[in-house]
């Protein structure tokens, strides 16, 4: 008899690679089939980062961040005066502008395989190096040789911001192609730089723990549904977390959460094989505050809006419904890995939502761990539901400093900001206003809009506390203030809502999928957070 779910194994080569498969204190308690296994992934691979003052020999991929004609001369004074020559007249050649974003790819110079120039513009800051680097790395992602970045006469933080967009541009999601397990190692970066012992300083621990926390967000989120679901995430982040000082982390399975009440998250995942979790994790560092800066973020590893069923279109985007829970976990794994002097606590509220015959329909009436309850309208807006829960046990639990929730909430923030913007909702202007300078420090830009008072009314309900939607109208605004009703008016709270950033189609500097939005921006944020 043929089984109902398919398993797919590995191929003998990839007998190294390990399953995140549930602890026994995971298990699923209910009589439900075991989860669907899929094909396993090549793990991601960083290429190593060294920092020199004076540069190797010959060979290789040469990298030349210019901003000016005239860098060339200093930054590429390692450099043959026939190779410099001949870059300078196929830079004249090209009209090459030297603007931020632009680059120039040259072959068979001197004993390099490929010179690779990138500009950097004239007013350049971190976020335009960091940018330059992402664009670079991914431009060399299949050079399999060494690469070399001569960065002199460039300050100690711009070569470190360089080597971090290096690591984000190397970032492949084609783990899943046969190809990618043939794939041999890539040979290491070396930054060079007058001032490499600084740059090195500053790139060592906090940028390379947050290049590898956007490519452990990136990964879960790019995961297809089978592969990655409630307990198989929380697999990956005990394997992550395992051993880094400060940590701990908790998990709350079905019967803890029913012990809880959360009746709004178990509601979302009653009509999957696979259980919902909620993850918890803590770090304090060395020196932190008492009270922590809390991230939680909506964790729907698969929505195919329940009863209230997605058009088939583009419903495979809907493995990155949990890119909330990704970002914040990643951002939280980069400050840890950092050691950072910080107090944060990340949630990750993890559930699937499917249409079976114990799924929540329209009209049911659900109750959250803090007593509301909630009317259903759409048990497609699921989102909200599992975030409620989890503010719920951030306020019963815990006395934030503030609290930030992050999540892939509604299509109504792409219409309204596109997909340049994620939206900002806060009670609280302090807190905005620092959310705000934290994106657009590191280009993840937040546009605030409103929480308006008669939202409350719109998501009113004559049977319930709380409706789970307001009908035609602010869906973006309606949607927050609902997750807003889950933790006390006194606690600095915002919302964002990256429906409309947290995934696309590749450019320079990332492929196709997850874009890891918001990794960076909660880490400077942790980082910068002031009371």
């Amino acid at each position: 008899m043929i089984p109902r779910r398919m398993i797919a194994f590995a191929a003998p080569g990839a007998l190294a690679l390990a399953l995140c498969l549930p602890t026994a204190a995971d298990a699923q308690p209910r009589g439900a089939q075991a989860p669907a296994r899929g094909a396993l992934a090549v793990p991601a691979t960083q290429r190593p980062v060294t920092f020199a003052v004076q540069a190797p020999a010959p060979g290789g991929v040469l990298v030349l961040p210019l901003a000016a004609e005239g860098d060339l001369a200093r930054r590429g004074a390692s450099l043959g005066e026939a190779e410099r020559a001949a870059v300078a007249r196929a830079l004249t050649s090209a009209k090459f502008t030297y603007a931020d974003g632009k680059s120039l790819t040259l072959r068979g110079l001197g004993a390099w395989d490929l010179i690779q120039v990138v500009g950097l513009g004239e007013q350049a800051d971190a976020k335009a190096y960091q940018a330059a680097g992402a664009g670079a790395g991914r431009a060399l992602r299949d050079e399999a040789g060494a690469i070399t970045v001569l960065a002199e006469g460039l300050p100690a933080a711009a070569v470190a911001e360089l080597a971090i967009g290096l690591g984000l541009g190397e970032y492949r999601s084609d783990f899943h192609q046969a190809k990618a397990r043939g794939r041999g190692a890539t040979g290491p970066i070396t930054m060079v730089s007058e001032a490499a012992p600084s740059a090195e300083a500053l790139f060592r621990p906090r940028g390379q723990a947050l290049v590898t926390g956007m490519a452990w967000a990136r990964d879960v989120s790019n995961e297809p549904a089978n592969i990655l679901y409630p307990e198989s995430f929380v697999a990956r982040a005990r394997a992550s977390l395992a051993g880094v000082p400060g940590v701990s982390v908790e998990v709350l399975d079905v019967p803890a959460m029913e012990r809880l009440g959360m009746g709004a998250i178990l509601g979302v995942g009653q009509g999957s094989e696979r259980p919902p979790r909620m993850l918890i994790m803590r770090y304090r560092g060395a020196g932190a505050p008492a009270a922590p800066v809390v991230l939680v973020g909506k964790g729907i590893t698969f929505d195919t809006g329940g009863i209230s069923i997605k058009p088939s279109a583009n419903m495979g985007n809907m493995k990155m419904d949990m890119s909330g829970a990704a970002s914040v976990t990643g951002a939280f794994m980069a400050l840890a890995k950092a050691g950072a002097p910080v107090n944060v606590v990340a949630i990750a509220a993890l559930a699937e939502n499917m249409p079976d015959g114990r799924a929540i329909r329209p009209a049911d009436v659900l109750t959250a761990m803090n007593g509301k309850t909630i009317e259903i309208v759409s048990t497609d807006a699921e989102g909200r539901l599992v975030l409620a829960d989890a503010l719920s046990w951030v306020d019963a639990n815990l006395q934030p400093s503030a609290v930030v929730d992050v999540a892939t909430l509604t299509g109504a923030v792409r219409q309204a900001l596109g997909d340049k913007y994620a939206g900002l909702f806060s009670r609280h202007d302090a807190l905005a206003q620092q959310l705000t300078a934290a994106g657009e420090a590191v280009g993840e830009p937040l546009w605030r809009l409103p929480l308006h008072p008669s939202y409350g009314t719109d998501i009113s309900s004559t049977i319930a506390d709380l409706r789970n939607g307001g009908g035609e109208g602010a869906g973006a605004g309606t949607g927050a203030h609902f997750i807003g009703e889950f933790i006390s008016p006194d606690t600095p709270w915002a919302h964002l809502d990256i429906a409309g950033v947290a995934y696309g189609a590749a450019t320079v500097a990332k492929p196709a999928g997850s874009a890891g939005f918001s990794v960076r921006l909660l880490e400077r944020f942790v980082r910068d957070f002031q009371p």
